[in-house]
């Protein structure tokens, strides 16, 4: 054998090697997600009637999940029939005051549940879809939505009536068939000559005036003009009426083909808009004062600041506009758009308060309505000159009364972090019921409204536990002590929590606990299976990384048993941007969590960093990445890899850096703008362009390309392609309908025109954006595997 044919061999030889895994594991088992692991429990609810947990369990590995049963006084798991499972209630429904009944909504028909006997009656059963069931004020009918009316179904009688009769468009007057005045004298005339024609006349007229006499009462049609109308509420009074209305905007939906399809047919598939295109119209709040009969809307004209202009506007010269025909008279400035809640009422009908943002989302307002008038107060306001958000506020805000009926309770990052408020809507007097540099989330008053329980990161931001705290006193009181990450449901008589309890090498369980200080978790579930057990999984160093701007920037990093000097390493970027995984439980980037240990077990060290952005950490954290994503998120991840460098012993020429969604556009952005720091890079169903990313989450970061193009092209890795170093992998489902595939291949072109070779792409047929098929995320992570070996391992 000649001596370069040796050469050759030797060398192919010793890729295979690096190509074999040192691990017990294998990507194939890894992939198989929780058919590996195990199948935690989910959904966890009480039942309204006892002390009876359901949840979703499938520890017999079936094709679908079971619900499963347990009590405080028996904690084990029992399958449900799928008989049993027919007659169960719904979990969560619409109480009378001493909470004897409890009204839900099952399947798009409405049933009314005696507490006591557990018997369910049905209210109604139709192929119309009745929601939102509640007591009437007497609480001797219920009151329900079906088509965006109101109507009652009277307990005693069983007999339906209709309360509202709320119409789009505008009241036609009625108009006389005789309008103009030649047709009118020829009427009259006739009428005067012809007396048969009279007397007929005067009998319809008769006939009409009848029929109208003995029609029944119908409620009063309202007309609520071009808008959509929703969510009609009565007040608790039973004196008002109050709906939303908002303008639809008209947009241009993305089409995705599918191209492997049942039909054999390529198939399209309608998905979102892209952002700035549906940014609707202000939204509204209309009242109908029912003892007035007369109806009006909720004055959003006069909210404090609705014309201030963002400061980015600033970025931009101002467009000479045509000369004003009166200049002695100055133009009005301009209103943002709002969008209004439904309104909060107080138990006895006292207060009404809405919650409104504005369409930027650079401010929200809590406001006492005049619900005689339509006047707004401000009770309080919060600021951002990036965007509103934070744990309990916005979409998933609450907010509430106390007993009094008249302090209301709310969430806000008015100190930097989201925290729990009161105000007392008749003073303005405001109380902070928490303060610190952490976070309260999953706030909840307890029925009798003497106690607040919520999870707090307290302890330390990777660490989640359960609180409780005085409504006369203020005192708190930490409930549990697992160190880990945990959510929690109170139970019907608020003696115990059903409780899901995990950390960082454990996946969730299901215990019970008492409602107690220093009460011990009862375990309910075993979910693990033997493979996943016979492992034994790394527990993460939990470290703090010196970032360039002197902040320390959270992470978990998994070191070799024995690491090499000079050895490789890759850095794991989570998607999302406001999410948090360098905390201390289960990471929801499981198959991730399992193959960085995989990675560990062949020579790697991994690092996992919760950057700017992430989740967690409170206002500043999160919206270090307003206008330039890709800025001090990526900068974060840059002073990892120096981190691994002077602290790990890693060569700065093997470290790789991989991630999904948001991680997938980090690690472009790193490719094509950090030459050098990274040898390789795995970007999975990766954002490439901003301008294509959906309005909700993109626009409250970067604005919108019409007013902000700066903050688009700064964020967007297609501006910056050309730029690539080191080998680049790509991976993209073609029916992703979060991240477009379209996304993928305008970055392609780009690549292609620019001449780049050192990058490839993979593509998965039958994937969204998240993958489905063991099959497809074994592909992907073979891949990301051998990208590694290859690149990291010379």
């Amino acid at each position: 054998m000649n001596k370069s044919l040796f050469s050759l061999c030797l060398a192919m030889f010793l890729v295979s090697l690096n190509l074999s895994s040192q691990s017990s594991l294998t990507i194939e088992m890894i992939m198989q997600g929780e058919k590996f692991s195990g199948f935690a429990p989910t959904a966890v609810q009480w039942a309204p009637t006892g002390n009876r947990v359901y949840f979703n369990w499938n520890p017999d590995m079936e094709p679908l999940p079971s619900l499963y049963v347990t009590t405080p006084s028996k904690p084990v798991p029992v399958k449900v029939t799928p008989e049993e499972k027919k007659t169960l209630p719904a979990f969560r429904g619409t109480y009378n005051r001493n909470r004897t009944k409890m009204l839900f909504e099952k399947d798009g028909d409405l049933y009314m549940l005696d507490i006591k006997t557990g018997m369910s009656k049905q209210i109604s059963s139709t192929v119309a879809s009745e929601s939102s069931p509640v007591f009437s004020k007497n609480e001797d009918k219920v009151i329900y939505n079906s088509g965006n009316n109101l109507f009652s179904w009277d307990i005693a009688t069983g007999t339906i009536a209709q309360l509202t009769d709320l119409r789009q468009g505008k009241e036609k007057p009625e108009e006389s068939p005789y309008t103009n005045p030649r047709d009118r004298w020829l009427h009259n005339n006739e009428m005067y000559l012809i007396k048969v024609l009279a007397e007929r006349k005067n009998t319809r007229d008769l006939s009409e005036k009848e029929r109208k006499m003995l029609e029944p009462a119908r409620p009063k049609v309202i007309y609520t003009g071009s808008g959509i109308t929703r969510s009609p509420k009565l007040s608790p009074d039973n004196n008002y009426l109050t709906w939303l209305t908002s303008q639809t905007v008209e947009n241009k939906s993305t089409i995705i083909p599918s191209y492997v399809t049942e039909s054999g047919y390529t198939e399209d598939m309608r998905s979102r808009s892209k952002v700035g295109d549906n940014i609707s119209l202000s939204s509204g709040l209309s009242i109908y004062d029912i003892i007035g009969d007369t109806v009006y809307a909720v004055k959003i004209d006069d909210i404090p600041g609705i014309t201030d202009k963002p400061e980015y506007v600033s970025d931009y010269p101002v467009k000479k506009s045509v000369i004003s025909k009166n200049p002695e008279k100055p133009e009005k400035p301009e209103k943002r758009g709002v969008r209004i809640s439904e309104p909060v009422w107080s138990d006895n009908g006292s207060f009404a308060v809405v919650d409104i943002s504005s369409n930027d989302n650079k401010d929200r307002w809590i406001m006492l309505v005049d619900i005689n008038t339509g006047g707004l107060k401000l009770l309080d306001r919060q600021h951002d000159e990036a965007w509103i958000g934070g744990p309990g506020i916005g979409y998933s805000g609450s907010a509430g009364w106390l007993s009094d009926n008249k302090t209301l309770f709310f969430q806000s990052e008015e100190t930097g972090y989201s925290h729990l408020y009161s105000i007392d809507v008749t003073t303005g007097t405001k109380k902070a019921w928490t303060s610190g540099n952490y976070e309260v989330s999953e706030l909840t008053l307890s029925k009798d409204r003497k106690f607040w329980y919520f999870i707090s990161n307290e302890v330390d931001p990777g660490i989640n536990e359960l609180y409780r705290i005085s409504v006369a006193d203020g005192s708190k009181t930490r409930l549990t002590n697992f160190e880990g990450g945990i959510t929690a449901e109170l139970s019907p008589d608020e003696k115990y929590f059903a409780i899901l309890l995990s950390k960082a090498s454990n996946p969730w369980e299901l215990y019970i606990m008492e409602n107690r200080e220093k009460a011990v978790p009862v375990k309910v579930t075993e979910s693990l299976t033997p493979a996943f057990k016979a492992y034994n999984w790394i527990n993460p160093d939990y470290i703090k990384i010196i970032a360039s701007d002197g902040v320390q920037v959270p992470a978990r990093l998994y070191k070799p048993a024995n690491p090499v000097k000079n050895g490789p390493a890759v850095i794991f970027v989570h998607g999302a941007g406001y999410l948090q995984n360098a905390h201390r439980w289960w990471s929801s980037y499981s198959r991730e969590y399992m193959f960085h240990n995989f990675l560990v077990d062949n020579g790697y060290t991994v690092l996992d960093i919760d950057y700017r952005g992430s989740a967690g950490y409170g206002r500043d954290w999160r919206t270090a990445v307003y206008r330039f994503m890709g800025g001090r998120d990526l900068d974060d991840n840059v002073d990892g890899a120096k981190y691994l460098v002077d602290q790990c012993q890693v060569d700065p020429a093997r470290i790789g850096i991989y991630g999904g969604s948001y991680g997938g556009f980090i690690t472009l952005m790193a490719m094509f703008t950090k030459p050098g720091t990274f040898a390789a890079g795995a970007g999975l169903r990766s954002v490439t362009d901003w301008a294509h990313y959906n309005h909700g989450y993109t626009s409250d970061i970067l604005n919108t390309p019409a007013t902000d193009s700066l903050a688009y092209v700064k964020s967007s890795p297609v501006y910056y392609a050309e730029g690539l170093k080191g080998a680049l992998l790509m991976c993209h489902g073609m029916i992703d309908d979060n991240v477009h595939f379209q996304d993928i291949v305008r970055l392609s072109q780009r690549l292609i025109e620019l001449g780049k070779d050192n990058w490839e792409l993979a593509v998965y047929p039958l994937e969204r954006h998240g993958f489905l098929e063991p099959s497809s995320w074994t592909d992907e992570y073979k891949r990301i595997f051998k990208l590694f070996e290859e690149n990291l391992k010379k």
